[in-house]
């Protein structure tokens, strides 16, 4: 009977990485896309509008779905958890993403957010409760390693540190934040509301921002700079987070958030369709090196203690 309820036990918690991992893929195919479209409104709208009206566009669209879905409001506790959400993916990330390309490449900008799934895995530490084995963090360094190998050898990397390369080092901190957060109370919330609220709970900053942005410098752009706007709001702001908080609640913070690597090789390739920027063939090497490092976390397994420890803290927190 013990052994039927081990196995069992193990099936779901098989179950729960791979539909993880599905949902993970699916949200960093919606996010690969962020930095060059990010690129392409800043050239035409303020980079301020862009970052917080994107984030009043996605309140709006929260709002309604919270509402035709009649959910229920958040507890104190994941109430006082939700601005943690909000700091990071609907504020920190979109606001120092669009500050830096203004003047910098989205290629040259995929090397530093590089770094956001080992720091989305320190986060699920600190945060999560999480505690994946030392061979995880081996083969997450791994991955990391062959995805900067690979931009360095396409000339993504050029020059020293600049301030560009400042503000998307705290989008990474801040965005890997609001990623293991917001992993962690999807566990309770469930993905799609965990980014509706943060949302709404956002609004009052949101809103007011957008409004003094728009006003000292008046939105006008073509389609195309609109159509990056739209995006920005319905999927990077939106729609990619039901898929992504809901796979990191099910799979894992630390695991399914090594997805991520795959983003920086699928951002060149939007890039070059996109803005034109011109991607060598070693792209293939880099990717299937960074999807065995993706296979390779998902199959290495954590404590029974630690996954004991990390449902009991989605359970018990409030």
């Amino acid at each position: 009977m013990r052994d039927k309820s081990s196995a069992t036990a193990e099936n779901t918690v098989t179950a729960d990485r791979l539909s993880g991992l599905g949902l993970g893929a699916l949200g960093v195919l919606g996010f690969s896309l962020s930095l060059p479209v990010t690129r392409m409104a800043v050239q035409q709208l303020d980079p301020w509008f862009v970052a917080f009206g994107r984030a009043v566009g996605a309140g709006l669209l929260a709002w309604a779905y919270l509402r035709l879905t009649g959910a229920p409001r958040p507890t104190p506790g994941q109430w006082r958890r939700l601005p943690i959400v909000a700091l990071g993916v609907v504020v920190g990330f979109p606001l120092f993403t669009s500050m830096a390309l203004l003047t910098q490449t989205s290629a040259h900008s995929a090397v530093v957010i590089a770094a956001l799934p080992a720091m989305t895995a320190v986060f699920a530490v600190l945060r999560a409760g999480e505690r994946p084995p030392p061979l995880f963090w081996i083969v997450s360094a791994g991955g990391l390693l062959a995805v900067l190998a690979f931009l360095g050898a396409s000339g993504a990397v050029r020059g020293a540190l600049t301030l560009p390369d400042l503000f998307l080092l705290a989008a990474v901190v801040l965005c890997g934040l609001g990623y293991a957060e917001g992993g962690a109370l999807a566990r309770e919330l469930g993905g799609a509301r965990t980014i509706c609220w943060a949302l709404l709970l956002s609004l009052p900053i949101t809103v007011p921002v957008t409004a003094v942005a728009a006003a000292v410098s008046p939105p006008q752009a073509d389609a195309l700079g609109w159509s990056a706007f739209g995006y920005l709001t319905g999927v990077s702001m939106f729609l990619g987070f039901f898929a992504w908080y809901a796979g990191l609640a099910r799979g894992g913070v630390a695991q399914v958030g090594q997805v991520q690597l795959a983003q920086p090789v699928l951002t060149l390739g939007w890039s070059a369709l996109l803005l034109g920027e011109v991607v060598s063939p070693a792209s293939i090497v880099a990717a299937l090196a960074v999807l065995g490092c993706v296979v390779a976390t998902q199959r290495i397994r954590q404590s029974p203690r630690s996954v004991v420890t990390r449902r009991e803290a989605g359970a018990g927190s409030s």
